[in-house]
């Protein structure tokens, strides 16, 4: 084994003290080992077997001495098992050995191994060894830290991220909400003055959902058509009372004058940046189009009516005729439903009439759930 040296002490008051674990059979050896590290300015951490090294080996270690030549489990199969133990699989490597061949040295960077240094160890060797390693070991115990903290800074703003996108959210939704209480209060008072209660609006808005399920649409439309179908008759605001609540038929004069409901609402409705105000808009204008083109007031036909108004057009006239009116008693489901089907292809869109009856048990449902 090398002297200690002037050059030697002076060298390590310059290096931080790493901890060096020495994995060694021979006592004798682990003491000379441990004096050299400690003349170094090291911490060594000494140690007889592998098995009680594992218990020693954290990512306080920075840097491995072993020996190759052991009873138990050898230098080679020592550092294989360490270059697959989590968290220190990276931690330099230094072969103690007295084996010299190139097959031996060979077999051990196979095994993991970073360098050598031959039996006796001189301490100038060892420190030229060490100290590359040393750096290399620092720069990636800099490169775990920045990335850890880098991790903590991007999992500390992300989770703001999330917070504050919540909060949005909540906003969204607390002013969604705000707007839908303001739009089905606005749709109930033309109902009312039109002597319905909010039960139609809650029937016919939920007929028209479950058409738009029924024919494949999108949820998000079912929830549009679910949410905008109340607003289908707010142009009644404008209809004078003596009309609207007329318990007699109408004049073709005053027929004219109710006919522009389905104008007014667009208009109420109409210019609106807020999807679910155009979707009423629409609702509002086409909901008394008929297939045949005898609707009104554009006196569209076919497949140039609005979905939406043909949707709707089916569950308003549903429940228009099973509901009480100022000038007609509430007809029977049977009755009703034989005054829609002999409008199949001319007030109503056959298809979506015929989807309608097949799913007329879940129509019921809803009936009976909002029954007034």
């Amino acid at each position: 084994m090398g002297a200690s040296s002037p050059m030697a002490k002076g060298w390590c008051t310059l290096e931080k003290q790493k901890r060096i674990l020495a994995i060694d059979d021979e006592r004798i050896n682990l003491r000379v080992i441990g004096g050299l590290l400690r003349n170094l300015g090291h911490e060594p951490i000494l140690t007889e077997s592998f098995t009680e090294a594992r218990g020693l080996l954290d990512a306080s270690i920075d840097l491995v001495l072993l020996d190759v030549m052991m009873p138990e489990t050898d230098g080679f199969t020592v550092a294989r098992r360490i270059r697959e133990m989590p968290g220190v699989s990276d931690v330099p490597i230094i072969m103690v050995t007295a084996l010299t061949s190139k097959q031996d040295r060979l077999k051990a960077v196979e095994a993991g191994a970073n360098d050598f240094i031959s039996k006796p160890i001189d301490l100038t060797e060892l420190r030229v060894r060490m100290g590359s390693l040393l750096k290399m070991k620092e720069s990636q115990d800099e490169v775990k830290r920045y990335q850890a903290e880098l991790e903590e800074m991007v999992a500390v703003r992300t989770s703001a991220l999330k917070m504050a996108l919540e909060n949005v959210k909540e906003s969204q939704r607390t002013i969604l909400s705000a707007h839908l209480e303001t739009i089905h209060r606005l749709a109930a008072a033309a109902e009312f003055k039109d002597e319905e209660t909010a039960d139609h609006i809650q029937r016919m808005s939920r007929y028209c959902a479950l058409l738009a399920f029924r024919l494949g649409l999108p949820d998000a439309e079912v929830d549009l058509i679910l949410q905008a179908s109340p607003m289908h008759d707010i142009g009644k605001i404008g209809i004078p009372d003596s009309i609207l609540l007329k318990p007699a038929k109408l004049t073709p004069e005053e027929w004219e004058v109710m006919k522009k409901h389905t104008i007014f609402g667009a208009r109420i409705l109409g210019e609106s940046n807020f999807e679910l105000l155009r979707v009423g808009e629409i609702i509002a204008m086409a909901h008394h189009e008929k297939w045949d083109g005898s609707g009104y007031p554009k006196g569209l036909a076919g497949e140039d009516i609005p979905l939406y108004g043909r949707i709707c057009a089916v569950a308003d006239v549903f429940d228009a005729l099973t509901s009480k009116r100022p000038y007609k008693e509430a007809f029977s489901n049977e009755k009703s439903l034989a005054i829609m089907r002999a409008g199949r292809g001319s007030h109503f869109d056959p298809r979506i009439l015929d989807t309608f009856f097949a799913d007329f048990e879940r129509v019921e449902e809803i009936q009976k759930e909002f029954l007034v």
